[in-house]
């Protein structure tokens, strides 16, 4: 479908509101959800990285306690 002008192209033959909420809607789902991903994935990162230094903890003071033995 051509259109002859940018307002016909924005009206879209009379389904202008309906056709731009629809993509402003997508719009926002998809960004909420790459936000809400980008928040878990540092949530993620922080408890692995908690993980890792208690199993770090852990393997020393196991060294330690055999060491004392």
């Amino acid at each position: 479908m051509a259109f002859d002008s940018f307002s016909e192209f924005v009206h879209m033959g009379g389904y202008g509101l309906y056709v731009w909420s629809s993509f402003f809607l997508t719009f926002l789902v998809i960004a909420g959800v790459a936000l809400e991903t980008s928040v878990q994935r540092r949530r993620l990162q922080k408890e692995s990285l908690k993980v890792q230094r208690r199993k770090q903890r852990l393997a020393r003071r196991t060294q330690q306690a055999s060491a004392e033995e």
